[in-house]
């Protein structure tokens, strides 16, 4: 049998420039076996790389079916050398396996690591003060460049030949290797690394006893000196001998090329994507060309927001970006000198332009997509029939969206975004209604895809092998653990927005029967406001809220009668947080408009305003709100105003049921006369030690007045003769009223109302 040939292809992950000399080096050697640096477990799915659907970027997720939170991804982009292995492979039939320490075996080292370092009470710090561990950076540093990536792009990707290209980096690589370089920080990643290795040389050895003739290996740089002198086999199986090993499985999913960029942690990831791409694309025009066709695309962007940019500015930026370059000793301009002429030229020294230019062109945010047929857990599947059938396509960008519920397709997106967030898949966010729009037959959400979410979809696929299902379970789960009623509360609201008519009931029995024992008055309170709104509106979707009845009423009956209690002996900062929470349960009593409930509810309020020792904040808006139900008349609520500010209550507590009484409510002071002139005497009289005492809390309870009504009350004050002398602020005497100019508007307002006016004799 003839000796095989083994050619070892170092590469840097994403790379235009290495990408083409490996198909060009490929070609040449018509290779019958190509090895990739990649996890073996993932060798079947190397056949969806010849389907147009599978079109980078994209990774290939290794998880653990039994954790799925442990999972790793191998990005690839289409400038990407792996990727143009895989592509050649595919189109010519030559066989392409993975060669890469398996997966399986990484997760369970990982996990004995995590187990000792626990069991020694370590904290498995990181090292964020250490630089980024790339070797590149060390002939970078020695070439006058600022990072390996510059380095390598100047030296490799700009290069029009690369014949000579892989025997360099193995060159340059193996002298790194002989000074002691090392990319490791720790004694794991050491001893990883070697096991990483010593199982890509007996991969290399497996090929080459199965009677390969020609071996293409595709590795990092780093790894290429490694398997090109290969120690005793015998080494490298002693040192594999007796690794534990994980059972993993294996997808394609998309992914971005933000997460290519080193901002997104990906250690083998890129500064300049969308740039590699633009390089990829232009791989057969000419290379004098490159500045002026991406300056080009650098001023179509700026002239789409607004920004100048002209043809004479592009060519004077051209000029700019292959002087700097020639001064430099460069062949070509690269994207530091493209950079600085669009920065010089086109955008006038401005550097604001140039973060649009590097989201939008030098990153270029994407998503790729993979096939329907691509395996996955049966949730995944499930959720992208439903994204099919609701044409909700993933997209990177935010979108918005609004949703009218009246609509059955918009309310099976809205059931299945629900649903998703219950999982953990915050696919969509809700947004506040736009401008003044109160009604309750919209939803408006922003989505926006990230790749993570496959690896959230595969660790929610243990609850079930459809959405409804998983929530559901997911949904009972949760009933059975939670012990408060906050968190049942805001489970219910979810669970019924989604729909989910199983886990509904389970869960509002679950959150009667705490609701029955619970002793906190305040989250009683807090737990009505949600159920209120579900009761009043679930008909909107079309879901079944009437179960939530029985436990409104409970909860109403358990509030009036705890209610008086929980006010007892309230501080400054209880008494605020009572104060909210009465605002939300009156509104929510109202918004149920059930008469028995209502009834309750403002005599427990009464209750409250005769309350002897009752914080000042908590009396006055029990006052206000018992006005406003037209429960007090306005002559008794200014009796009760005059008693509070009484010189025989202390100047803090009648400014707490000032406060309490106007807090967010103006207008009572500027249509009561009554109310006005109570509230104008006390300040008046009170003593110079006292108003200083007042005044602050006063102005805080002014402050809570929209714009419109404290300028109103500043004009009525500014109005009154004499300052602040006798009647000061009041006003106008009724002899003063003009009648017959009133009388002018009633035509209209009858018009208006509808009404006929008599005809006076």
């Amino acid at each position: 049998m003839a000796e095989s040939a083994v050619h070892i292809f170092g590469v840097r992950h994403h790379g235009p420039g290495s990408a083409r000399s490996l198909v060009r080096a490929l070609e040449r050697l018509a290779p019958d076996l190509i090895l990739v640096e990649g996890p073996p477990e993932a060798d079947d799915l190397v056949a969806f790389a010849a389907r147009e659907e599978l079109a980078p970027p994209v990774a290939l997720l290794i998880y653990d079916p039994e954790k799925p939170a442990d999972a790793a991804t191998y990005p690839f982009a289409v400038f990407s050398p792996e990727w143009q292995a895989l592509q050649y492979g595919v189109k010519t039939g030559v066989s392409v396996r993975f060669m890469d320490l398996p997966q399986g075996i990484q997760m369970a080292l990982a996990t004995e690591r995590a187990e000792a370092a626990a069991a020694a009470g370590d904290a498995g710090l990181e090292f964020p003060g250490l630089p980024q561990r790339d070797p590149l950076g060390w002939l970078a540093q020695a070439a006058g460049e600022p990072d390996g990536e510059q380095w390598w792009e100047r030296m490799f990707e700009h290069r029009r030949d690369g014949a000579d290209a892989f025997a360099a980096v193995l060159a340059a690589m193996g002298e790194l290797r002989a000074a002691g370089v090392d990319w490791t920080r720790t004694a794991d990643e050491t001893r990883l690394a070697a096991l990483r290795e010593a199982h890509m040389r007996q991969t290399i050895r497996a090929a080459e006893r199965a009677g390969r003739a020609r071996i293409a290996v595709v590795c990092g740089a780093w790894h290429a000196p490694a398997l090109a002198t290969r120690p005793p086999a015998r080494e490298d199986a002693a040192l594999l001998k007796g690794l534990p090993k994980t059972k993993v499985a294996a997808t394609w999913i998309p992914w971005t090329y933000g997460r290519l960029a080193f901002a997104s942690g990906y250690g083998a990831g890129i500064h300049s994507p969308g740039w590699y791409e633009f390089l990829w694309q232009g791989r057969a025009l000419a290379a004098d060309r490159l500045a002026t066709r991406w300056l080009t695309k650098v001023a179509r962007l700026l002239r789409a927001e607004d920004y100048d940019a002209s043809a004479s500015g592009v060519i004077e930026a051209v000029r700019l970006a292959e002087s700097l370059a020639a001064l430099r000793g460069r062949g070509l301009p690269g994207l530091p000198e493209l950079n600085e002429a669009t920065r010089g030229v086109l955008c006038g020294g401005d550097e604001l332009p140039l973060g649009l230019i590097a989201e939008r062109l030098i990153v270029a945010e994407r998503l790729g997509t993979v096939p329907d047929d691509t395996p996955a857990v049966p949730l995944a599947r499930d959720l992208a029939r439903e994204q099919k059938r609701l044409r909700l396509k993933p997209e990177l960008v935010p979108r918005d969206l609004d949703l009218d519920l009246r609509t059955e397709n918009d309310l099976d997106r809205s059931r299945l975004l629900h649903r998703l967030r219950l999982l953990g898949i915050d696919w969509g966010e809700r947004r506040p209604q736009p401008g003044a729009q109160k009604g309750t037959f919209h939803e408006f959400w922003q989505l926006a895809w990230e790749p993570e979410f496959a690896v959230t979809v595969i660790q929610a696929g243990v609850w079930g092998a459809t959405l409804p299902l998983a929530a559901t379970a997911k949904i009972r789960h949760a009933a059975a653990h939670a012990d408060n009623l906050p968190a049942l509360t805001a489970l219910v609201d979810g669970t019924l927005l989604a729909d989910l008519p199983a886990a509904a009931e389970v869960l509002l029995a679950r959150l009667a029967s705490v609701a029955a024992v619970a002793a906190d008055v305040g989250l009683l309170m807090d737990a009505l406001a949600p159920l209120a709104n579900l009761l009043r509106y679930g008909n909107v979707r079309q879901s079944d809220a009437t179960v939530v009845a029985g436990v409104v009423t409970g909860l109403v009956t358990r509030i009036v009668i705890g209610l008086p209690g929980a006010c007892a002996s309230l501080d400054d900062a209880a008494a605020g947080e009572l104060f909210d929470r009465l605002l939300t349960t009156h509104a929510a009593v109202q918004l149920l408009q059930n008469p028995d409930h209502s009834e309750a509810w403002l005599a427990v309020l009464r209750q409250l305003a005769d309350q002897a020792g009752l914080h000042g904040l908590v009396a006055g808006r029990a006052c206000r709100l018992l006005l406003e139900a037209r429960r007090l008349s306005p002559a008794e609520a200014a009796q009760r105003l005059v008693f509070a500010l009484s010189v025989a209550q202390a100047p803090a507590q009648s400014a707490a049921w000032v406060e309490g009484w106007l807090r967010a409510g103006g207008l009572v002071l500027v249509h009561d006369d009554a109310l006005w002139r109570v509230l104008d005497d006390w300040v008046t009289a009170l003593p110079p030690d006292h108003f200083t005492t007042v005044l602050p809390l006063l102005r805080r309870t002014f402050e809570t007045f929209a714009v419109g009504e404290r300028r109103q009350l500043a004009t009525r004050v500014a109005a009154a003769e004499g300052g602040r002398g006798a009647g000061a602020g009041r006003s106008a005497a009724p002899d003063e009223f003009d009648v017959a100019r009133g009388d002018l508007a009633l035509p209209l307002l009858a018009q208006i109302l509808g009404l006929k006016l008599e005809s006076t004799p």
